[in-house]
């Protein structure tokens, strides 16, 4: 077996151990995370939090995120 040859075997073993992770990636999706915005979002559907605490938490979010910092928390009170 030449140089050849051991080249084929290569990229054929590289296609089977890809196509394994394919497979097992498309069996086992990574669950994703849901964003700030959507768990406020869902906290005033459900009736945990009322519109005027939406809004405060909603404008820190917006804040946070156009000044690039990271939240520390929601507001106290």
């Amino acid at each position: 077996m030449g140089v050849g040859g051991w080249t084929w075997m290569i990229v054929f073993w590289v296609a089977v151990v890809a196509l394994v992770v394919w497979g097992v990636s498309r069996l086992f999706p990574a669950r994703r995370v849901p964003s700030a915005w959507e768990v406020l979002d869902a906290r005033l559907a459900s009736g945990e939090i009322d519109p005027a605490t939406y809004r405060v938490l909603r404008d820190e979010l917006d804040a946070t995120r156009l000044s690039g910092r990271v939240p520390q928390g929601p507001p106290a009170g």
